[in-house]
């Protein structure tokens, strides 16, 4: 199957200090990727720069064969390219059902028309409702997201970034903060995710990376060290020494 999203010698240096080094990756259509490493490996500034937020020093971003390097980051958005924060970023006054009501006018390029009569707009509703019901939110839409559990806010996240249809999904430790009783539900949504979307998932938790991905990459010192299947991840020396430790010697990993 032909590449979807493609990261070529991607590289960014802050004075002499490079960040990210000659990153390269391809993802095609339906990809369950898991992009792990330890803390100051690059993993954010990767994801700023392919997402456009932060520009490369060298090298090229392309999605569905587009070279979309020096695309703004709303471009990017509009091509596809959408991703989800490590932190929320909602708004506490504001509705599950606004929240992504807005995403869908924002999409549509019909921003224009907000609050005031979205909830009129039969397709617009019937397209926050499905999302929500996926979700697992429908009977929270019209609560204030202060009213809601993080675990919550961490699906209506996922919710919103559907609701801009998606080609390439990133996602930043969609569980993070969410109580462990509670990443049941956030493992659900990864499973219930559209199964043609590509989806590269930066996460710690790795019980969730093994269960989720079907590739993994390892970062390190702005390098990747490791691409490859998640069976083999545990087995790499180099992968052992900069991230997994102990967790490679547990008796519950293959």
């Amino acid at each position: 199957m032909s590449a979807l999203f493609e990261v070529t010698n991607l590289k960014r240096s802050f004075g002499g200090l490079v960040v990210t080094n000659n990153v390269s990756l391809s993802m095609a259509p339906g990809d369950r990727v898991a992009l792990i490493g330890p803390n100051g490996a690059g993993k954010t500034t990767f994801v700023n720069l392919v997402t456009g937020t932060l520009p490369p020093s060298s090298g090229e971003v392309r999605l569905g064969g587009e070279t979309i390097t020096r695309i703004n980051a709303i471009g990017r958005v509009r091509r596809g390219l959408v991703r989800s924060f490590q932190v929320t970023r909602l708004f506490q006054d504001m509705t599950p059902a606004e929240h992504v009501g807005l995403a869908v006018l924002q999409r549509d390029g019909r921003a224009g028309r907000l609050f005031g009569n979205f909830l009129s707009m039969p397709d617009v509703m019937a397209e926050v409702s499905g999302l929500l019901e996926k979700l697992g939110l429908a009977e929270l839409s019209h609560r204030k997201v202060s009213e809601t559990a993080y675990g919550q806010q961490r699906l209506l996240e996922i919710a919103l970034a559907l609701a801009l249809k998606p080609k390439v999904l990133l996602l930043d430790e969609p569980a993070a903060g969410v109580p462990q009783s509670d990443t049941g539900l956030i493992e659900q949504a990864l499973d219930d995710l559209p199964k043609d979307l590509a989806v590269l998932m930066i996460e710690h938790d790795m019980d969730l990376v093994f269960r989720f991905a079907k590739r993994v990459i390892v970062l390190a010192g702005g390098s990747i060290i490791f691409d490859g299947l998640p069976a083999d991840v545990t087995k790499d020396a180099r992968v052992r020494e900069a991230y997994l430790g102990s967790y490679a010697n547990a008796s519950h990993v293959a």
